[in-house]
């Protein structure tokens, strides 16, 4: 396949990529037809990921990407049977929403995040929230919703979000950016309490490569969990960790749910913060998916994680970035897709007027998702020659701009690819789900094991 955006160039920073050929696409081209590539993000994004697990193994071909699995597995929730029902994707207080000038992107599926909405709007009903925003300018909206700790943007015009400092500062520097730690060449990679962990290698199982891999998952939503599922399907031990008042919804818990493991644990409390520190102590990757600088009072941010081990590979995640003045903000895919133009660019004309548009898949998610897995795999192959690990940062409003500088591609022809289902029984009941999409000498890689009943898990390792 010709022409996929080569997302791997901000990985070639390291020496394990920089000579690293990048990994076959095998399949269509286009197939969503919209006015910005998304398949060339997703395939790219998918290719970084394949790219850098050839380099890890040494393995140059052997992983490669097929565009049919790719276009799956980015409307994986909307692929999700669960016991015969399909899976729940936005709540009905979230949406695009008019104001007196304009619209504003909700995002009210968290009952925590609804009640602020609510409660900045002085609304008590859904038809109060529709008539206070139509007395309310978008970004009047938008300030009122955030200053409540509320999630909401303003649908802005491409060009409107090009004069914000918030641009300046979300499209700086390259989609992945990476940072090392200095060489410390000789001495054994140790955890704060001093103790020296052996060193992992690649399985020699082209379908479990990452067998024996440490995964701690400190994610939610969307695109992080997408990151550890795939690593979870590789083979890693992913243990997934939430705050137990602030449960996962069910549906998208179950959709990245696949080979890894749920446990709960309330930071606030001091024993079982050690607790999870202790797994930080003997962890080989560590991801992270909150708001930039939510961590970090309970020492899990990513310099803190970096200077008790210098060995550890950290990968994270935020909406908006750890630059400019939305650097703390709360956000989602939907509102980053309202916030930068690409809602304004994918709107149309509906029974009373103009109204904005969506991506044809969260591909923010998903992409900046497959992205966390590069990067992660990509300094993994990266210590096995220096010792040392490395952080890797990513934000939903980085891989919007990637999206939005990829030229205009229209090829003849190409059709959304048909899924290929699996089915399982679990304790959820059945499930039919679509699988990775990344292959392995040329057969599609598949999910070892369902999801588990959520917080079932203990606090350890296997």
């Amino acid at each position: 396949m010709d022409s996929v955006p080569d997302l791997t160039a901000s990985l070639r920073v390291l020496d394990a990529l920089r000579s690293q050929p990048a990994a076959q696409c095998e399949g269509p081209r286009q197939w969503w037809h919209g006015p910005l590539d998304v398949e060339g993000l997703a395939l790219g994004a998918v290719q970084a990921a394949a790219t850098a697990l050839n380099a890890l193994t040494a393995a140059p071909g052997r992983y490669a990407v097929s565009a049919g699995s790719t276009a799956a597995s980015f409307d994986s929730l909307g692929h999700l049977r669960i016991a015969g029902k399909k899976a729940e994707g936005f709540a009905a207080l979230s949406g695009f929403r008019p104001t007196s000038d304009g619209w504003i992107r909700l995002h009210a599926n968290y009952p925590h995040h609804a009640a602020r909405l609510m409660a900045a709007l002085s609304a008590a009903t859904p038809p109060d929230v529709d008539q206070a925003l139509l007395r309310m300018t978008s970004l009047g909206a938008e300030e009122a919703i955030t200053a409540h700790n509320g999630v909401a943007a303003a649908v802005r015009r491409r060009g409107d979000w090009l004069a914000t400092p918030m641009h300046a500062a979300a499209g700086a520097g390259p989609w992945i950016r990476i940072s090392r730690p200095p060489e410390q060449s000789g001495r054994p990679e140790q955890s704060r309490r001093g103790v020296a962990f052996p060193s992992w290698k690649p399985s020699p199982d082209p379908r479990r490569p990452l067998a024996g891999l440490k995964v701690l998952d400190l994610t939610r939503v969307i695109a992080g969990p997408t990151a550890t599922r795939l690593l979870g399907a590789l083979g890693a031990d992913v243990l997934r960790v939430d705050p137990p008042h602030l449960p996962e919804l069910t549906d998208a818990f179950i959709d990245s749910g696949f080979d890894k493991r749920s446990a709960v644990a309330d930071l606030r409390n001091p024993a079982a913060l050690e607790t999870v520190r202790g797994l930080v102590d003997s962890a080989d990757v560590v991801v992270t998916g909150y708001r930039d600088g939510g961590l970090d009072r309970f020492g899990l941010g990513a310099e803190s994680l970096m200077s008790a081990r210098p060995g550890l590979v950290v990968v994270t995640l935020s909406a908006w970035g750890d630059g400019g003045p939305w650097n703390g903000r709360r956000g989602f895919d939907s509102l980053v897709q309202a916030a930068c133009g690409i809602a304004a660019k994918y709107g149309h004309t509906a029974g009373n007027g103009w109204m904005p548009g969506a991506l044809p898949v969260q591909a923010l998610d998903h992409a900046t998702g497959y992205g966390l897995a590069a990067a992660a795999l990509a300094l993994l192959a990266e210590r096995r020659s220096s010792g040392n690990g490395g952080v890797a940062r990513l934000s939903l409003a980085r891989t919007a701009e990637e999206l939005l500088r990829l030229p205009d591609v229209r090829v003849a022809g190409g059709s959304l690819p048909e899924p290929d289902f699996h089915v399982l029984q679990g304790p959820y009941g059945k499930l039919r789900f679509v699988g990775p999409p990344i292959l392995a000498d040329g057969v599609p890689l598949g999910y070892a094991a369902g999801p588990v009943l959520y917080g079932s898990s203990q606090l350890r390792w296997r």
